[in-house]
């Protein structure tokens, strides 16, 4: 087992554990890493814990300290030379002619670096564009094509829904979505409808989707016939959520509602072909 603090760098972004060593250090402290990209800030999100070694990934890298209000102030000087840099690239993507957008600039902690964020139809060539960064700000610069629903997660939004964007306040990762998804919960196919603002599968399509599913093991299809209280019936509606089935009886020229529960006997409804 090994003592970890989990520490998020952005506000939906991953939770990457540190070993913590001697430090006291308590949820939504603000802390000083090291990781791959060099020293970073970031925001201890979880507190110390024990995780089995199978949860990390070794080696840990360590926790270097608990951030002061210098490193606070280093870190908005940071964020408002990334504004600056935003501008001074938007130009030169412009004066090369690229067909890019530029999404987000961002400098590590202790300035070695510079990344800008940018997304694309296809690949770029971005040579001369980097000569001309690196000569301005004399620094590594790293240029790096994300997809749209990253540009989404990074600038945010209100969605259909009313709410900021889901992927811009607490989801960490994007799950796989499905067209599948929206025809197993019924909804429209309209993709106006079921679309995010990124042009992507909304993400909340997946929220519900187990559920749907083991709802659907446990309900017959649509046009199947099916033993009921008032004899045999055909599926013409389902309310998966709720469990309710709506059955047609041709010989009374009615459709009734029945539960699962009422349909159900010994763990299991009797299906009959409707030839």
């Amino acid at each position: 087992m090994y003592d970890v603090v989990g520490v998020r760098f952005k506000k939906a972004g991953k939770i990457y554990y540190f070993d913590p060593g001697d430090l006291s250090i308590q949820k939504d402290d603000f802390v000083i890493v090291e990781t791959v990209r060099g020293v970073e800030y970031g925001k201890a999100v979880v507190p110390r814990k024990q995780v089995d070694e199978h949860d990390v990934v070794l080696p840990l890298k360590k926790v270097v300290r608990i951030a002061d209000q210098k490193d606070r102030m280093l870190v908005e000087e940071n964020r408002q030379a990334a504004r600056e840099a935003y501008d001074v690239c938007c130009d030169k993507v412009n004066e090369h002619n690229l067909d890019m957008k530029l999404v987000d600039v961002e400098y590590t902690f202790d300035r070695n670096k510079v990344i800008f964020y940018f997304t694309a139809d296809g690949r770029v060539d971005f040579r001369e564009l980097v000569k001309d960064l690196a000569a301005i700000f004399r620094t590594r610069i790293e240029l790096r094509q994300i997809g749209v629903r990253d540009e989404a997660k990074m600038l945010g939004g209100i969605g259909p829904c009313g709410r900021m964007l889901c992927c811009s306040t607490f989801l960490g990762d994007f799950d796989p979505v499905s067209i599948k998804m929206a025809k197993d919960q019924n909804l429209s196919l309209n993709p106006t409808k079921i679309s995010g603002l990124c042009g992507r599968l909304m993400c909340c399509l997946k929220y519900e989707n187990d559920e749907y599913e083991s709802a659907k093991e446990q309900l017959p299809d649509l046009g199947e016939v099916i033993e009921t209280p008032m004899g045999k019936g055909k599926v013409v509606g389902l309310n998966i959520l709720e469990r309710v089935l709506q059955i047609e009886f041709k010989e009374q020229e009615r459709v009734l509602e029945y539960t699962l529960e009422e349909i159900i006997k010994e763990g299991a409804f009797s299906v009959q072909s409707t030839d």
